[in-house]
């Protein structure tokens, strides 16, 4: 389990997970790890064997507890009414162009209709990421969906290269925790240096430990695997739920399979138009509105708020100082580890995906001013997916192999260089460090697959899409887009006027109604709804 309640909440809300140099290296010195692996082409044709993969038989079964990969924690609880949670795996080709290629496993998740007699079929979630565990995160929030399980049996999985799906490692733990304290936003040579360093000796770990599945965990298979589940539930549609970042393999599915799509619900949504550059600039100018939003609300409170400042710049001016203060003297955090800069700026972020996280980082900010980081380190811990006993899950890992099998685009250290200040002048807060992680897929040895995804779906059934005003991780442009891209009488785009990352989990009764009516009977909303 996560530090508390609140914080696993904020881990658990984190879908559409920063890029803090997750795993960028200097190309210009050390060993050449090889010329780069191609991902697999887009019209790869399927495995001989699919006939044969597509008739299995998952084996359900009452859920053990999450493996260290998926999060780690106890067991999932029963749902109201004592349904429980059941657990099973497929297999899926490892490679879909090779026609008797080798197969892997993929865990599943389910939990059966309440109303067996009004099923429609199964609803199947992704939680973004990417790499988030859907076999962790499903139970974990399964309460919040649990008014679709009225007609729906209830599914979630582990993408390839994710939690127990032949996830991706890279490095041990204890390597972890000082990749994760490493100064992310140099400012000299000597840092720039220890940071290539330091990525480097990333890129090197995940090749060495899961080199062979690397090609292979990019988004058109995770969505040729959706269909091959599918067809394993007997399903002759895929209803789908994707939140973050499995909008855009929802978006990917449509385009390759426009004729198996049931009804779709695409929240929180990943702009299919930007390339990986335009992604993370866009993202900065979110966590920046969000940052606004706070620290707006936190000056409007007067004095019932921790922090300094009579007006939102005020605020923010102070967190900024606070934040030069921690790059030359981190403070004690949790037990022999420290409080970065770096640190706290993963823990500013990780608090910002959702408003209810709100007063744990005004606390959080407030103690560490007074020499105590214990707490904004719970909640980074949170966001680079580590549990109290100082266990990492694969999440990052896994996003930086799905990321850099997807884009294309790969950046020098002169490149990025020449592009911060207009990173910072999107957030001064976060600019650096959302910059320096354009990095993130430099030297890796898969080459990208795309710049942009192709979502274009044309005869696919209605998708309803919903963008929230005041998302920082995907923000409220991207709605629109996906929509356009879907094409016209496909893509049915909703308003939610709210703060953080997603509509439908934000517990608004507007949205959940919409939501609920279009998936349970049919009912798609109006183009243009706006719920607040």
């Amino acid at each position: 389990m996560r530090t508390t309640p609140a914080v696993r909440t904020a881990a658990l809300a984190a879908t559409a997970v920063l890029l803090p140099l997750a795993a960028c290296s200097d190309p210009g010195s050390g060993t050449d790890p090889g010329p780069p692996r191609t991902a697999p082409a887009s019209n790869a044709p399927g495995a001989a064997n699919a006939g044969f993969l597509a008739a299995q038989k998952p084996q359900w079964k009452p859920c053990g507890a999450p493996a260290d990969s998926q999060g780690g924690g106890t067991s999932p609880s029963p749902l109201p009414g004592g349904a429980l949670w059941e657990c099973a795996s497929m297999r899926v080709p490892l490679d879909y162009a090779k026609r008797d290629g080798d197969t892997i496993e993929l865990a599943l998740v389910r939990a059966k209709a309440a109303n067996p007699r009004k099923r429609i079929g199964s609803l199947v979630f992704n939680f973004g990421g990417p790499g988030a565990s859907g076999v962790a995160t499903l139970p974990a929030f399964g309460t919040d969906y649990d008014a679709l399980r009225t007609r729906y049996d209830l599914v979630s999985f582990d993408p390839r290269g994710v939690g127990r799906s032949k996830g991706v490692k890279c490095m041990s733990d204890k390597q972890l925790d000082a990749h994760f304290e490493q100064d992310a936003t140099p400012d000299d040579p000597a840092e720039e240096k220890a940071v290539a360093q330091d990525m480097k000796a990333y890129v090197a770990a995940c090749e060495r430990h899961s080199g062979t599945e690397l090609p292979y965990v990019g988004t058109e298979n995770a969505a040729r695997d959706l269909d091959l589940l599918r067809q394993v539930l007997g399903d002759d549609k895929l209803n789908y739920f994707g939140i973050s970042y499995g909008t855009e393999l929802g978006g990917v599915y449509a385009h390759l399979f426009p004729k198996k799509v049931g009804r779709a619900v695409l929240d929180a949504v990943v702009d299919p138009t930007e390339d990986s550059e335009q992604s993370s600039l866009a993202q900065a100018r979110g966590f920046q509105l969000a940052l606004d939003n706070f620290t707006e609300d936190c000056a409007h409170r007067g004095d019932s708020c921790k922090l300094p400042g009579s007006s939102g710049k005020e605020v923010e001016a102070w967190i900024a100082d606070l934040l030069g203060k921690l790059e030359k003297r981190p403070v004690p955090g949790l037990e022999a580890r420290r409080l970065t800069q770096t640190q706290a700026t993963t823990g500013i972020a990780s608090a910002l995906y959702s408003k209810e996280s709100w007063p744990l980082l005004e606390q959080g900010l407030d103690e560490a001013d007074g020499g105590n980081g214990a707490l904004l380190l719970a909640l980074a811990d949170s966001l680079n997916g580590r549990s109290e006993d100082g266990r990492y899950d694969n999440s990052q890992a896994a996003n930086t192999a799905i990321n850099c099998a997807d884009s294309k685009q790969r950046f020098t250290l002169e490149q990025t260089r020449a592009k911060l200040p207009e990173f910072r002048k999107a957030s001064p807060l976060f600019g650096d460090y959302l910059g320096w992680g354009l990095m993130s897929c430099t030297g890796w040895p898969v080459a990208g697959a795309w710049d942009t995804p192709d979502v274009s779906a044309p005869g696919a059934a209605p998708i309803l899409v919903i963008g929230n005003t005041g998302d920082p991780a995907t923000p409220y442009k991207g709605a629109k887009a996906m929509a356009d891209e879907l094409g016209k009488g496909v893509g049915v785009e909703m308003t939610y006027k709210g703060e953080g990352h997603g509509a439908y989990n934000s517990g608004n009764a507007c949205v959940q109604k919409a939501v609920g009516r279009y998936l349970l009977d049919g009912d798609v909303p109006v183009a243009g709804t706006v719920c607040r």
